[in-house]
């Protein structure tokens, strides 16, 4: 059922489904099973909840926001409101320039959604919510099994991810494996500086001694382990990464530091051209900028004979969405590739509708200024607004 086919009706609907709730005559329907491709060119399942899951899960999902929000910790930035994959991003960087940070755990949690245990996310929710209509409620989503082709399929384990309800039960689910764990682990065992931030289940860690995050990349496997979940061998790398990274791997003859990809960006150690001071570059990840380009020609190639104001104004509006995520100091360069590499998409197209070989890109250069900004940094410094938003 539609949105649109849902609101003949509204309100009788609405009330129907609220005194079923609250009789317990609610029944969670199974979820469509998708798949969307990643950038690595695998394929990402996703659980498309039925019109009335959808609304009943938003309203559980306000009401246990407003109690999770007050145990969440700081260092926890995905699904939340008022936080930002920037303010991740920019805790990140503050934290490995202003801490003794020598060690970079970059750690992936495989099939985070697909195994989180139904058994301990239940026992999680119930250490704040004692609302038995508020738990069967979950339990009926956690078990209401996918929709593949017309064959359902029961779930014993995981959420689907496209959920309403996912966000909150995966940040619940790390907050109680994770968060807490991490807390007391880097005040009571860590002999040196340690730093983590964590968004949804890409977390990024900063040690001062590389024997801490020896013992703390061991640990954390056992402590996966215990709750049905595992590190991806091939996407958890420990490097040696921080203002002196640079000069300990060039006296052991062993080239540069290592970088690694968090939300987009790849980071790599690097020097204020003004003072020569430690800093960490950022710029958008080579994966991420390909996939962002082929899904551009996908759809360039769908409006081939379109009108072409009509692709310049749909063009200008995804060009300007890159910008806005991308647009970070140290990225001018990557940006000025992506913005080059669409006006050559483009030209392709609109070559192709023409009756002649070739058209020079002097007779198509007023389109593209007009239709595809120029590229111009829009984010400050990360540790400039790491402090202003954090003063003390």
């Amino acid at each position: 059922m539609t949105w649109q086919e849902y609101e003949t009706g509204l309100e009788d609907r609405l009330v129907d489904l609220h005194s079923r709730v609250h009789h317990g005559a609610y029944r969670a329907q199974p979820s469509r099973r998708v798949y969307i491709p990643k950038a690595d060119g695998q394929q990402r399942p996703l659980g498309i909840a039925a019109l009335e899951d959808k609304i009943v899960q938003q309203a559980v999902v306000a009401i246990l926001n407003r109690i999770y929000e007050v145990d969440f910790k700081g260092f926890s930035y995905g699904f939340r409101s008022g936080r930002s994959p920037h303010q991740a991003l920019d805790a990140l960087t503050a934290g490995i320039q202003w801490k003794r940070v020598n060690w970079v755990l970059d750690a992936d949690i495989r099939g985070f959604f697909d195994n989180m245990s139904h058994e301990w996310t239940m026992k999680f929710i119930e250490h704040r919510v004692a609302d038995r209509r508020i738990l069967r409620l979950i339990q009926k989503w956690l078990r209401a099994g996918v929709s593949e082709d017309g064959q359902w399929s029961e779930t014993t384990v995981g959420t689907p991810q496209g959920a309403v309800a996912s966000p909150l039960l995966a940040n619940v689910y790390l907050h109680y494996v994770f968060d807490l764990w991490v807390e007391v682990w880097r005040k009571k065992v860590a002999k040196g500086d340690v730093i983590v931030v964590r968004y949804a289940d890409d977390l990024v860690l900063g040690f001062q001694h590389r024997t801490d995050a020896e013992r703390f990349l061991r640990e954390f496997r056992d402590r996966l382990a215990k709750f049905g979940l595992e590190l991806h061998a091939d996407k958890t790398r420990l490097i040696e990464f921080g203002r002196f990274a640079a000069r300990n791997r060039k006296q052991r003859g062993q080239g540069k530091p290592e970088t690694f990809t968090f939300l987009g960006f790849t980071h790599f150690c690097g020097q204020r051209i003004s003072d020569k001071a430690f800093i960490v570059w950022r710029i958008a990840a080579k994966k991420r900028m390909v996939a962002k380009l082929k899904a551009i020609k996908a759809e360039l190639q769908r409006r081939k004979h379109h009108r072409t104001t009509a692709v310049g104004a749909w063009l200008r509006k995804v060009v300007l969405g890159y910008y806005q995520y991308h647009a970070v100091p140290g990225n001018s360069t990557q940006l000025r590739i992506f913005q080059r590499r669409v006006c050559w998409l483009w030209r392709n197209v609109l070559v192709r509708r023409s009756q002649r070989a070739q058209v020079r890109w002097d007779r198509l250069s007023p389109v593209f200024n007009r239709w595809i900004p120029q590229p111009r940094i829009l984010h400050p410094y990360p540790d400039a607004r790491f402090a202003a938003t954090h003063p003390q």
